[in-house]
């Protein structure tokens, strides 16, 4: 055999190897990553999905005024809603200063069997600019949306 020959199969050999490491350790860390990631819905997209229950998800919109009530020692009841839909929240723990009717709000937990959404923790909104692109798309279709448009 020619020595080109044996150096050009050594090569590709190399290569070929190289491309099934490389895709085996892709394929393995996306398939890891699969399980940690958190969706974000709005109330509205809840509607659509089917196969959400028991899995830990984050929704988002705005308190609804009136809905908030205490159920308990540090348990709390509410309604997220983006202007179409809305869902009941429980939630039991610290709420953060930033909590309050009107204001906008992100909720991560479980959805229950029984349509109520379980929150294991609430994120609110931080100052009077930021909303999740989401939650904002939402609102501005419903004619709800307060916040200053971004300058392009």
């Amino acid at each position: 055999m020619n020595i080109a020959k044996i150096k050009r199969r050594k090569r590709l050999s190399i290569l070929l190897l190289g491309f099934i490491a490389i895709s085996t350790s892709g394929f393995l860390i996306l398939s890891a990553s699969r399980d940690s990631l958190i969706f974000f819905y709005s109330p509205t997209d809840l509607m659509e999905k089917q196969d959400i229950a028991e899995k830990v998800i984050r929704i988002g919109g705005l308190v609804r005024e009136k809905s908030i009530m205490s159920k308990g020692q540090s348990k709390i009841e509410f309604i997220v809603e983006d202007g179409e839909n809305h869902i009941l929240v429980n939630y039991a723990g610290i709420l953060p200063d930033l909590f309050r009717e009107g204001q906008g709000v992100i909720c991560e937990g479980k959805i229950g069997k029984n349509g109520i959404f379980r929150a294991n923790k609430i994120l609110a909104k931080h100052d009077e600019k930021y909303m999740p692109p989401e939650v904002a798309d939402a609102l501005k279709k419903t004619g709800k949306w307060k916040g200053v448009e971004e300058e392009k």
